[in-house]
């Protein structure tokens, strides 16, 4: 999976640099590329006023969320695909938590998607972490 300096520069805008900073997130959008395994997030949804937003936590809403799916999906002659979700932690190197892991299951069993696995980044203080999770969980 290839993330586009577009998209990471989108996601470490939302870095919890401050001490009161919260978490944010959104989706990832991109392409899978035709004939091979390679898939490459073009850009990435921001954080919007209906997601619940804490210090040590994050919970995007649904609705706004979709609607920028489809309407990549729909600008791009359905080209544009939901590739997983990204998030940012207040630690310099991010691991996903309990909580982060368990989501992700319940997201990937489901959303609906086109491709073998959907793709979890987690945006840390000083480094960028993915992880990608497959339908059968692994």
């Amino acid at each position: 999976m290839e993330l586009a300096s577009a998209a990471v520069a989108a996601m470490q805008q939302h870095r919890q640099l401050d001490a009161r900073a919260a978490e944010a997130g959104g989706v990832l959008l991109g392409r899978l590329i035709k004939d091979s395994m390679d898939v490459v997030v073009d850009q990435v949804s921001l954080p919007s006023s209906a997601d619940k937003r804490s210090r040590f936590g994050f919970f995007r809403a649904a609705r706004p969320a979709q609607e920028v799916v489809d309407v990549a999906w729909q600008g791009s002659g359905g080209t544009t695909v939901y590739l997983g979700e990204w998030h940012t932690h207040a630690e310099d190197d991010p691991r996903p938590s309990y909580i982060d892991r368990r989501d992700w299951r319940r997201i990937v069993k489901r959303a609906r998607f086109e491709q073998d696995a959907l793709y979890f980044v987690i945006v840390g203080v000083a480094s960028v972490a993915v992880w990608e999770l497959s339908r059968t969980g692994s």
